[in-house]
């Protein structure tokens, strides 16, 4: 493996859209949400009316990469050797007493199987994405209601809960304008969503002028991946990519054989018929990556044309684009963002008049750390009986390290480079920080004070 990677050997240059290519609001979108599931689970299920009321700091217990341990109501945060560094029944966190008698300093049951495939099972469901993180908040309250009401100790909220997932991203529910989530961005897509910066929108042409073919794969169904695109790189965003594919079910779409996961041609958003093979440049929906790897070669003429994939979920881009496809993978990270306190340029930039305009929403933004669960990226371990607490890489930066090739903020941090740029991959030293653009984590830096336990 080459030490270096560079956007000007690549051939083929892949985006996922929400969080990637499309930015959010954070603070906006992971209230809206909250309120979606929170409001099905009230009206539709009966649970508690308080699960409607968020505390103005309640987001804080957002943080990416960490497992709910679904029949205990635990939420765990992993070392990469797979002990819990840090836990909460609910909302409440544990003691280093309470994680040692219920976990031990040892491998947490579940972790060969998360780890091996940074997958979810019935048993367990991994939250490593802004789409489902304000859920992990919503199920921490709604175990400290069972808690309160009935004093369980086995739960199961959780089918509960996939029910309000799925009422309100089901597929149809654009077009039906039904949950309250895409009413809701339909309406008021300013408050939500962020325009793609101007050096973004030149980059991906001069990507494509470079003669690379460049793809948008989303899991997004083609309805509201217009609504997206056309708000934040313009009505004419066809134009940026030779081929889109919504609905991509992402995993699956790395995983799946061209049999279990055909593409399908659309006509005004309704899927049709399921395609042999995949001929052209154009818009599709579901299939599959081997077919369009096929396709891929067509079009470049080479045997094995190279490919990378940007996306911002460990779970459905990251290590799926590498695992299965081999292709090198850019993993958005916007914690990149918080652990080292930057205020992303826009923000700065905006007129005052625009930045006041929701401050009434304004809760903790998701990306800063998070007061309760410490820094995304690495943890202090206390130390058994009376030995020194060591400093110990979390499960999820472990990740980073294996499936990405390089781990950047935002696409804006490397839109103004020259494409023959030299980025260092993360394999080429054994250096857990190599492969961070532009600058490491603080959280990973030497003698860092900064991991807080607090």
């Amino acid at each position: 493996m080459q030490q270096h990677f560079s956007l000007a050997d690549c051939d083929v240059v892949g985006f996922d859209l929400d969080h990637t290519l499309c930015r959010y609001h954070l603070p906006q979108s992971a209230r809206l949400i909250y309120d979606s599931f929170a409001q099905y689970l009230v009206t539709e299920k009966g649970y508690d009316e308080d699960l409607l009321i968020l505390a103005p700091d309640g987001l804080d217990f957002c943080c990416k990469g960490l497992v709910l341990d679904i029949e205990e109501g635990n939420f765990l945060k992993l070392a990469e050797d797979g002990t819990v560094l840090r836990a909460s029944h609910g909302t409440k966190s544990m003691t280093f007493e309470e994680i040692l008698e219920n976990y031990g300093r040892r491998e947490w049951k579940h972790f060969n199987t998360v780890s091996g495939m940074v997958s979810r099972t019935a048993k367990y469901y991994l939250y490593d994405n802004y789409f489902d993180l304000p859920g992990a908040l919503l199920c921490a309250r709604v175990v400290d209601s069972l808690d309160q009401h009935d004093g369980q100790r086995k739960y199961d909220f959780w089918k509960d809960m996939v029910a309000a997932i799925q009422h309100n991203y089901k597929i149809t529910a654009f077009k039906e304008n039904c949950g309250m989530y895409f009413p809701e961005v339909k309406n008021h897509p300013d408050k939500y969503l962020q325009r793609c910066p101007e050096s973004v929108k030149k980059w991906l042409k001069q990507l494509k002028n470079a003669g690379k073919i460049l793809l948008l794969i989303t899991s997004s169904h083609s309805d509201y991946c217009r609504l997206l695109c056309e708000h934040v790189l313009g009505n004419d965003f066809e134009e940026y990519f030779d081929i889109l594919i919504t609905n991509a079910l992402k995993p699956g779409f790395f995983s799946h054989t061209p049999n279990q996961r055909p593409f399908r041609t659309l006509e005004n958003d309704e899927e049709q018929e399921a395609l042999l093979s995949l001929d052209k440049p154009g818009w599709y929906s579901q299939g599959n990556a081997i077919q369009l790897y096929d396709l891929l070669k067509k079009m470049t003429g080479k045997v094995d044309p190279k490919v990378v994939y940007f996306g911002d979920s460990m779970h459905s881009d990251i290590f799926p684009a590498r695992h299965y496809s081999n292709w090198e993978t850019v993993f958005i990270l916007e914690e990149l963002l918080g652990d080292k306190g930057i205020v992303p340029a826009k923000a700065e930039s905006e007129p005052l008049e625009k930045k006041g305009k929701y401050e009434g929403d304004e809760l903790k933004v998701p990306y800063f750390v998070s007061k309760q669960w410490g820094s995304f990226f690495r943890d202090r371990l206390p130390g058994l009986e009376n030995a020194e607490e060591t400093l110990i890489h979390t499960w999820s930066c472990k990740c980073i390290s294996t499936y990405s090739t390089i781990a950047i903020p935002s696409l804006e941090a490397i839109a103004d480079l020259p494409l023959d740029y030299r980025f260092t991959r993360f394999s080429s030293n054994g250096s857990a920080t190599a492969g961070y653009y532009p600058n490491p984590p603080r959280a990973l830096l030497p003698n860092e004070d900064s991991v807080t336990m607090k």
